[in-house]
């Protein structure tokens, strides 16, 4: 009896492929090469590190003290993510977009303290939303294009840990 040459079914581990921000921790600058001792506690905004994650708890009275991505990022004004919104639509519900903004932040900072917004720049038809990370951008131009509809335009820095969103609303 001939043998067939069928390739063999690969045993799958249940885990999703890495994306490009998970290939190579070195593409973001402000990525620690290594863990900081356990427990930690960011001096500027309270985060503690344990478990090996950031997350927001009473601070351990045998902490050390290590400065987290974020305050890091905010401190020298480096975004990862930055969102630009622009159009009449801007004009006309400026404030009610920025308070979206907010919302879509305290919603992710909850669980996730190194995702936070570092400025708001306000002109008259143009609001820029720089971010301390490239998900944050991602969940407020969702929440944009679920109020308002829009165009948005991604553009992933290929080489590092950078994400520019613009997002264009008609009246």
């Amino acid at each position: 009896m001939a043998q067939r040459n069928t390739p063999r079914p690969v045993a799958r581990s249940g885990r999703r492929r890495a994306g490009r921000a998970q290939l190579d921790q070195r593409q973001d600058p402000y990525k620690a090469t290594g863990k900081p001792h356990e427990p930690s506690v960011c001096p500027q905004c309270g985060a503690v590190y344990h478990q090996g994650r950031w997350h927001w708890s009473a601070r351990p009275a045998d902490a050390h003290e290590a400065l987290c991505q974020a305050c890091h990022r905010i401190n020298d004004r480096f975004p990862a993510g930055i969102l630009t919104l622009s159009g009449p639509l801007v004009a006309q519900h400026k404030a009610e977009m920025i308070r979206l903004a907010h919302r879509q932040e305290a919603v992710e900072k909850k669980e996730h303290p190194l995702n936070r917004i570092i400025d708001i720049e306000e002109e008259p038809e143009r609001i820029v939303i720089n971010t301390t990370d490239i998900h944050l951008p991602r969940r407020i131009v969702e929440a944009l294009r679920r109020a308002w509809h829009g165009k948005t335009d991604f553009h992933y820095e290929e080489d590092g840990y950078f994400l520019r969103v613009n997002w264009h609303g008609e009246a």
